[in-house]
C-alpha cells in the first residue's frame, strides 16, 4: 500500500515514554553519582544513551519523510469525503493516499503517510499559511535526494482533513519538498481510529468538525 505499509507506524507516545524514561535515569544517577559515584555514572550512562537512541530514531523518521520518489509531485489530491462522523479518502491512482487538507485555512495537498512520525510542509505553504519557525526549537536537517537540506521546527494553528480538526500541532517546514507535504503520525494519533478498507483510508475524529 506504498507509504502506508513501507514502515511500520512509530507510536509517538513509546518515544516520548521511552525519552521520559531516560532523563529520570540521567537525573537518578546524578542524585545515587553523590553518595555511590560508580553506581551513579552507570545510571547516568544508560540514561544517555537511550536519550540518544530515542533522538536518532527520530531524525531517521525525520530524514524519511523527504526520501520519496519524485514521481509523487505528479499524483492528484482527493477531497475527503465526510460521511457521518468519518472522512474518507480514496486511495490515488500510485496506491497512495492523497488528500486536500488545510493549513490555517490554506488549501493544500498533502501525503497521508504513517510511516512519518512529524507532519511536513514546503516552505511556501508555510509562508501562505503563516507557519513561523519556532525559534527556541532545534533545527533539523533532512536528507534528501537531492542531498541534505537544514529544516525548522514550527507549529500549525489549524490542520483540517474533512470533519478531523487538529490544532496546535507540530510539524517541520522544509525549504524544497518537490510539491510533496506530509500528515505525519503527530496528526492520526490526534484521531479516535483510523482504518483502511479496501482503497479507502476512513479517519474517526475524536470530536467531529464543521467540514
Amino acid at each position: 500500500m506504498g507509504f502506508l505499509s513501507a514502515l511500520p507506524p512509530f507510536n509517538t507516545q513509546v518515544m516520548l515514554a521511552l525519552a521520559f524514561a531516560c532523563m529520570a535515569l540521567v537525573l537518578v544517577g546524578g542524585v545515587v553519582g553523590e553518595s555511590r559515584r560508580g553506581l551513579g555514572a552507570m545510571v547516568k550512562l544508560v540514561g544517555n544513551t537511550g536519550l540518544t537512541i530515542s533522538f536518532g530514531l527520530t531524525m531517521a523518521q525525520l530524514a524519511h519523510l523527504t526520501t520519496m520518489p519524485a514521481t509523487l509531485a505528479d499524483a492528484d489530491a482527493a477531497e475527503a469525503v465526510v460521511t457521518g462522523r468519518e472522512t474518507r479518502v480514496a486511495m490515488a491512482g500510485d496506491g497512495h493516499f492523497w488528500v486536500r487538507a488545510r493549513v490555517n485555512g490554506q488549501s493544500e495537498r498533502f501525503l497521508i503517510d504513517t510511516g512519518a512520525t512529524v507532519t511536513t510542509i514546503g516552505q511556501d505553504l508555510a509562508d501562505q499559511a503563516g507557519v513561523s519557525p519556532d525559534p527556541e526549537a532545534r533545527a533539523v536537517v533532512l536528507h534528501t535526494a537531492n542531498g541534505t537540506v537544514p529544516a525548522q521546527l514550527g507549529r500549525i494553528a489549524r490542520l483540517q482533513v474533512g470533519n478531523v480538526t487538529a490544532r496546535d500541532t507540530s510539524a517541520v517546514i522544509a525549504p524544497d519538498l518537490g510539491g510533496t507535504n506530509v500528515l505525519g503520525m503527530n496528526f492520526l494519533s490526534r484521531l479516535a481510529g483510523w482504518r483502511v478498507e479496501g482503497q479507502t483510508l476512513i479517519l474517526t475524529p475524536k470530536r467531529p468538525a464543521a467540514s
